[in-house]
């Protein structure tokens, strides 16, 4: 196989400036090839747009790339050409046919001896391996035109094997001379071959070339916004952004916008392409089947209504599609009826709409049933569905889909009381948010990550990812992560025993509109909500909160739910109605799936059996709610059941395992001291868990004090004794 070497020494994360958002920090490092130096270069040249993640970044670091073409050049001709057939096999399509090139021409391969002299490539069984990416770009670029069109038309008369086909369609329009209906035409013919079995990189680089050799100016900008879509379904979201700026198409700018833009501006785009393919057939970017298209678009306007909190936006969609005749997906007709508060409607819908979910299948579609079946209180459904999202997505080949899978994917692992097995799953999806330029949908991710942290104790981690959460989200109109992270703070200072300030924000989760709270948040954010009133002895609003929440709740018929409005009726209640009510409570919770909400359920119950000098069953509700606690991870709500049960008089045991480092660190810290102890540098770390340097020096000195520790020595003898 033929490849290039990485070069890159040392940190995986370059010096790119403190203030660099860490969407266009990680895409520079992409597009650079991992390389510090030509990531450096692309930095330093980006505009306020780039710098912002509104407009795509350079394709390629000019400086370093003009030094590359000069060391190129100074090797031989008979050098350069063998430099020549192995980049062209590589660059930008990797084809794996230079060997056979070499064997079907009788090539003389001993000048390579002069390339890995001067360290520019060196040869191996499997081919020529490129000191980098750049150096391979360059010996490709410095070659002449008439150089490249015969190596392009020996690789294409040497791949005849099975299923290399498109490889020779590519390499047969590289060496065109000009316009060619038939190249065109044979083009597009193999990129619907790499596209259907899941390679949407080599049918981007199939349709852009296509485009290229098409005469007619509207078919060029048809086939650029083909190859614009198949390069976001690869990930290439600034290649997506370049090619779709070439094109008029409504839909795909709509979708960018969706995933890294403005969300209102978003829903406009997608809501009038919606329409356009509904009446008047395809656009630019042409299907068979525009009612079909029409349906998608309008399942992704919906995504931008449910982003940004506008009901009047999902008002909108719905009327769109009851106009055009279009049967819109469940979700959206769903939540504009919970937004409008007509339950029994939103429940035959949101029901609908989440039964579908089996295997295989539309990964938007899934996703939607997720979202559905979320709404419902029905986790297990959600996990389910976005398992199969991400998995179908992945079956072909659109990775871009997966991270927005895992986006609802979190509130399931959130409620079902796995916070550490989450967060490696949701850091995993931020990343692959950040590397595909869906930085809308990392933002929600990080708001996610805030509220797992939130309930691991992680204070620090949890403001620091809320706070970036909201900053982004309040300059993209996007409610939603703005609500969950400030849910995350909320149930941080409630389970801390801040209830004032918890109280008051999540108050304002009953909010509406961008930035100003999520009413797809406010049934999450209501039991906790009255729970920090009750605490603070103003409970007005949190008495008329958890009516509506109770009206829900008994309409969707959710365990769960239910039992979360029983609980809420305890703490507004008092005495024996309070215990019964909290009986109820615990036994709907038998029926559901949040194990870590019946915790906290036995929590307060165990409480107000104290206080009602209950002793016995007190001690029996808050041990178990002590052991669920520290089998979840959440050190915070296991301390205040400690309190509880020593004001009882009760010997508690120290936190379990006092020996044992998992149980004296908090999850993050642990994870930093593993890394601390293999040797990772703090800015290695930061970059690794997408944090700031800060934030991990801060939870070292956190980890040095609760080890007793002075240095990382002894930090790796300890994590090697354990």
């Amino acid at each position: 196989m033929v490849t290039s070497a990485n070069p890159v020494r040392g940190p995986a994360q370059p010096e790119l400036g403190p203030s660099l958002p860490e969407g266009v920090r990680v895409r520079i490092l992409r597009t650079a090839h991992g390389d510090r130096r030509a990531a450096a270069e692309l930095a330093s040249a980006l505009t306020e747009r780039q710098l912002t993640g509104l407009d795509p970044l350079p394709a390629q670091p000019p400086v370093l790339l003009r030094a590359y073409r000069q060391e190129v050049r100074a090797l031989p001709d008979t050098t350069r050409r063998l430099l020549l057939l192995a980049a062209a096999d590589q660059h930008p399509v990797d084809t794996h046919a230079f060997l056979r090139a070499v064997t079907a021409t009788r090539l003389d391969t001993r000048p390579l001896v002069t390339a890995e002299v001067a360290g520019v490539a060196h040869a191996t069984a499997g081919g020529i391996v490129f000191r980098d990416p750049w150096t391979r770009i360059a010996a490709y670029e410095t070659a002449s035109v008439t150089d490249r069109r015969a190596v392009h038309l020996l690789l294409a008369r040497v791949l005849r094997g099975e299923g290399e086909s498109p490889r020779r369609s590519w390499h047969r329009g590289a060496a065109a001379l000009g316009p060619s209906r038939r190249l065109a035409a044979e083009l597009r013919a193999a990129a619907h071959t790499a596209r259907t079995a899941g390679d949407h990189a080599l049918a981007c680089a199939l349709v852009e070339r296509a485009a290229a050799l098409s005469p007619e100016p509207s078919e060029r900008a048809r086939l650029l916004a083909r190859a614009a879509a198949d390069a976001w379904r690869s990930g290439d979201a600034d290649r997506a952004r370049r090619l779709v700026a070439a094109t008029d198409d409504d839909a795909l700018g709509g979708l960018l916008a969706l995933r890294a833009g403005n969300a209102t501006d978003a829903f406009d785009a997608l809501l009038t392409a919606a329409v356009r393919y509904a009446q008047d057939g395809p656009g630019p970017a042409r299907t068979d089947h525009p009612q079909h298209a029409a349906v998608h678009l309008l399942a992704r306007a919906t995504e931008a209504a449910i982003y940004t909190g506008d009901l009047r936006r999902c008002r909108e969609a719905a009327a769109v599609a009851d106009r055009l005749g279009i049967v819109p997906p469940g979700t959206l007709g769903g939540l504009a009826a919970a937004f409008e508060g007509r339950y029994d409607d939103a429940r035959d819908l949101l029901k609908a709409a989440a039964g579908r979910c089996g295997p295989g299948g539309d990964p938007t579609l899934l996703i939607h049933s997720g979202i559905a079946a979320l709404m419902l209180g029905d986790h297990t459904a959600a996990a389910t569905a976005t398992v199969r999202a991400a998995a179908s997505a992945r079956a072909g080949g659109d990775g871009v889909t997966v991270p927005q899978a895992m986006e609802f994917r979190a509130y399931a692992d959130f409620w079902t009381g796995r916070p550490r097995a989450a967060e490696a799953a949701t850091l995993e999806a931020l990343r692959q948010a950040y590397t595909t330029g869906q930085d809308n949908g990392a933002c929600h991710l990080q708001a996610a990550l805030a509220m797992f942290a939130a309930v691991t104790g992680d204070e620090d981690v949890c403001r620091e990812r809320a706070e970036a959460a909201r900053s982004y989200a309040l300059a993209r109109g996007l409610g939603l992560p703005a609500a969950l992270a400030l849910f995350a703070l909320a149930f941080l200072d409630l389970s801390t025993g801040r209830f004032a300030a918890s109280a008051a924000r999540l108050r304002a989760l009953a909010g509406f509109g961008p930035g100003h709270g999520h009413r797809a948040i406010r049934h999450i954010a209501t039991p906790h909500y009255v729970e920090a009133a009750v605490r603070t002895g103003d409970t007005r609003v949190a008495r008329a909160a958890h009516a509506d929440y109770d009206h829900w709740a008994r309409t969707v018929r959710s365990p769960d739910d239910l039992a979360l409005s029983a609980r809420c009726r305890a703490l507004l209640a008092s005495g024996a109605e309070a215990v019964e009510h909290y009986r109820t409570a615990l036994d709907l919770h038998a029926s559901g799936t949040r194990d870590f909400e019946r915790a906290r359920t036995e929590l307060l119950f165990g409480g107000a059996l104290r206080r009602l000098r209950h002793r016995t069953e007190a001690r029996d509700r808050l041990h178990s709610a002590l052991e669920a606690f520290e089998h979840f991870g959440s050190p915070q709500c296991a301390a205040a059941a400690r309190t509880e049960l020593r004001v009882l008089g009760e010997p508690v045991s120290p936190v379990r395992g006092a020996d044992d480092l998992v149980a004296r660190l908090t999850a993050q810290q642990l994870m930093v001291a593993r890394m601390a102890a293999d040797g990772a540098t703090n800015r290695e770390i930061a970059a690794r868990l997408l944090l700031s340097p800060r934030t991990i020096d801060h939870h070292l000195r956190g980890v040095f004090a609760r080890l007793g520790i002075r240095s990382r020595i002894e930090l790796v003898r300890l994590l090697g004794e354990g």
